[in-house]
């Protein structure tokens, strides 16, 4: 009989994605990063619960461009800086990413809010300009020119914080009580160079970014990292106290009950 490919797996195919997986090359990708100091009310308000606002308000966006196995992809995140017991790390509030293998894998494992969307990072001579796109409006915009080359960090581990929940299939909060992941990575660097210029925030409904506005820019740089992500759940959350967030992960919240019955008797 002819093996029907929505069938089960054999072990041997199962152990043989876990092994490929454990030997992953290093994936280096270029990217833009700019960090600022922004309105601590601002900040404050997006952390849902148990997540508070760390001793700095800081804002960071990271435009990444890589060839993945030969296939282009964009990634994108804009995040907040965050305080969970002892932990300092960031809570990423839009995850933009140009294919649907990348966020797959990172919405319904780690629990992050990634959206498809346009992703660019162009370099022409010391100019550089990187961009998030969505519905047609580039709600960040990165510029600048670069001026010299940067001492290589040592490599550094980083923190970001997660909250991984599965909403209601009656709509009702969620099926499960949400967790919170403490996802952690260790970077390398090989390049790194300054950049002088600004971060441009434009309105949008589906990605209001703009309300985080650049009060003082600390940095822009752009570099050729690697890292890898490991995860883990640290604690239940509270779902009455998550439920008022549940907006950040969608562009329209109702979206999550836009399944209507298919024709034919699918449902």
């Amino acid at each position: 009989m002819a093996r029907v490919r929505y069938g089960p797996r054999t072990e041997a195919d199962i152990a043989a994605t876990k092994s490929s997986r454990a030997v992953l090359p290093d994936i280096w990708s270029t990217g833009v990063v700019a960090v600022w100091e922004s309105d601590p009310d601002a900040v404050a308000q997006v952390l849902p619960p148990p997540l508070k606002p760390a001793e700095r308000s800081l804002v960071r966006v990271n435009i990444s461009q890589v060839d993945l196995f030969g296939s282009p992809l964009g990634a994108g995140s804009f995040a907040v800086s965050a305080q969970h017991g002892a932990h300092t790390g960031w809570y990423p509030l839009v995850m933009p990413m140009t294919t649907e293998r990348a966020l797959i894998g990172g919405r319904e494992v780690f629990g992050e809010p990634k959206k498809l969307g346009e992703v660019a990072v162009e370099r022409d001579g010391d100019r550089v300009r990187a961009t998030l796109t969505r519905h047609g409006i580039t709600f960040v915009e990165v510029v600048g020119r670069i001026t010299g080359e940067l001492p290589v960090p040592e490599p550094v581990e980083k923190l970001d914080f997660y909250l991984k929940f599965l909403p209601a299939v009656d709509g009702e909060g969620f099926d499960l009580d949400p967790v919170l992941v403490h996802c952690t990575r260790n970077e390398r660097v090989r390049r790194l160079e300054a950049v002088d210029g600004e971060v441009l925030l434009r309105e949008s409904a589906f990605d209001p970014v703009a309300d985080l506005p650049v009060r003082r820019l600390l940095e822009i740089t752009i570099g050729e990292k690697t890292s890898d992500q490991r995860g883990r759940v640290v604690e239940r959350v509270s779902a009455q106290a998550l439920l008022p967030y549940v907006h950040q992960r969608y562009d329209d919240p109702m979206q999550v009950l836009d399944a209507p019955p298919l024709p034919g008797g699918g449902e």
